[in-house]
């Protein structure tokens, strides 16, 4: 029986491991996180739930639309009409739900930090900070890339000139999230999203209107990627204050009863690889993927998703066509 292992439980990882596994093969995830999903990340706040990762998943392939309507059916997303996306899809109790239903029956293995990998006559060998050991005959990664040089150039010493450059020419933007627990509804008007023009917020979610946080209303904002990049390294709960003293008409500050602050220091792919997938030139089967990889335009958020899905799907596709 064939065996992988792929760092990285985002949507990538998920999708190839799923496919993989439904052919036959043994399949270990790792990830350094407590959960699943990368981006697609729900948090609890005061009683109350808030995607502060990815918002919305659009579909523009018939491949993800398919996966999507299914998901659908097995009561995992619903969908929400908030302009001027049109009709996207949403996890029914949080973003993260859709990374869940990915990991069904998959053996995935979390709070596992890579800290060394290695070939031997036996195949592909990690070590995680925990002390243990995973093998595979292949291996896949799915993590931003600047994370997968840390990894596989200065600690493990992997990767040729060509496979750095491939990772290095893969750039991504920041994002700040504030997550906001209210008292009583927002004001944000129906159906719950604002595209505001604002040198400082993106995007602003009643997650109450969305569907996700029924009992307790909660908001998030998403800074620009000018203000992310300006004061990502800064004091966040400074920086939560700061924006939330821009909307307080749809957020008086009276009806505010906690805030949080979350730093995704790779949340755009700015500029990604037009592959889906990179082959590293090693002696054994080792392929990077994600959301930095594919012909998608990286500059809609909406489609990050997508991108990474496709990915995820690709690598298996030429796991199972090319005998180990």
């Amino acid at each position: 029986m064939q065996s992988c292992v792929i760092i990285g439980a985002g949507i990538a990882g998920l999708t190839a491991a799923r496919q993989l596994v439904q052919q036959g093969w043994t399949v270990t995830v790792l990830d350094k996180g407590r959960g699943l999903g990368g981006r697609l990340a729900t948090r609890r706040l005061a009683g109350g739930r808030a995607d502060h990762g990815a918002q919305v998943i659009r579909a523009t392939t018939a491949a993800f639309s398919d996966w999507l309507t299914s998901a659908d059916e097995q009561t995992a997303l619903m969908e929400w009409p908030v302009d001027p996306v049109g009709a996207g899809w949403v996890g029914r109790d949080g973003m993260n739900r859709v990374a869940k239903q990915l990991a069904t029956e998959l053996t995935i293995e979390t709070e596992q930090t890579v800290v060394s990998v290695q070939t031997d006559e036996m195949g592909w060998r990690i070590e995680t900070n925990s002390g243990q050991l995973f093998r595979g005959d292949a291996l896949l990664c799915t993590i931003p890339a600047p994370q997968a040089l840390t990894l596989f150039v200065d600690k493990s010493n992997l990767l040729g000139p060509t496979d750095q450059h491939v990772l290095q020419t893969i750039l991504y933007e920041p994002c700040l999230a504030v997550l906001v627990a209210l008292n009583r509804a927002s004001q944000i008007p129906k159906p719950g999203g604002l595209w505001l023009d604002r040198p400082d917020i993106n995007w602003v979610a009643d997650n109450l209107q969305k569907g996700i946080s029924p009992d307790v209303p909660t908001v998030t904002i998403l800074a620009s990627t000018a203000f992310s990049r300006t004061y990502l390294d800064g004091d966040l709960n400074a920086v939560g204050q700061q924006l939330l003293e821009q909307l307080t008409d749809w957020l008086p500050a009276e009806t505010i009863t906690s805030v949080q602050v979350h730093r995704w220091r790779y949340s755009q792919v700015a500029q990604a690889h037009p592959d889906p997938y990179w082959r590293a030139d090693t002696s054994l089967p080792f392929l990077f993927g994600g959301d930095g990889f594919g012909g998608i335009a990286p500059h809609d958020p909406h489609l990050n998703v997508e991108r990474a899905f496709l990915s995820g799907q690709s690598m298996a596709d030429w796991l199972l066509t090319h005998p180990l």
